[in-house]
């Protein structure tokens, strides 16, 4: 039976729930593009099934911001996904700000914790961005209301010249270094 993996691009291409922009980028291009590069990863394995919250990059999801992040959630599980990976990028004041983070509900999820540490350690890997760690964040709605555990990837900051041209010119390797979390996670690589 296949590990059914829910793929969410963070935030809209235009209007609301747009994401942070820095850099000459924007988040919602960025994850989008990683997005879909992992979701072809991992339809090449078959020990997968996956879907997209944005199967298209014109693809907005919801009416305004909460309706947005309810509609990825529902989704979800409504699909019955076993692991939720949702993809972003960090955004600080301090352009210096670097490396890459997992936000999860809670530690004591086993599955959440696991899957972000390998996440993150194989991001670092492949990208050579530092690891910033596992971050409890109970308050968002994706990590809260998910019926399966969740991980929230803060690939790296759009604000920081190098983590965002990174991202932007080489999503195949964020796409590459989550994928490979997720082997390790499952014990597959």
């Amino acid at each position: 039976m296949s590990i059914k993996i829910y793929i969410d691009q963070g935030h809209n291409p235009r209007d609301y729930n747009t994401g942070a922009e820095g850099n000459g980028f924007y988040e919602q291009d960025i994850t989008y593009e990683v997005g879909r590069r992992l979701y072809l990863l991992l339809s090449r394995n078959s020990n997968f099934d996956v879907r997209l919250s944005r199967p298209s990059r014109d693809t907005v999801l919801g009416t305004d911001n909460s309706s947005s992040l309810t509609a990825r959630v529902a989704a979800a599980n409504s699909w019955g996904a076993d692991v939720f990976v949702s993809l972003h990028t960090n955004a600080s004041l301090n352009a210096n700000a670097t490396g890459s983070e997992a936000l999860i509900y809670s530690r004591s999820s086993d599955v959440a914790l696991g899957l972000a540490e390998d996440i993150l350690e194989e991001l670092n890997l492949v990208t050579g961005l530092r690891n910033r760690g596992v971050i409890e964040r109970p308050g968002l709605y994706v990590l809260r209301r998910t019926n399966m555990p969740a991980v929230l990837v803060e690939m790296g900051f759009i604000t920081n010249p190098t983590d965002a041209e990174l991202m932007a010119y080489s999503p195949d390797l964020f796409a590459r270094g989550i994928y490979r979390g997720i082997l390790k996670y499952y014990g597959m690589s």
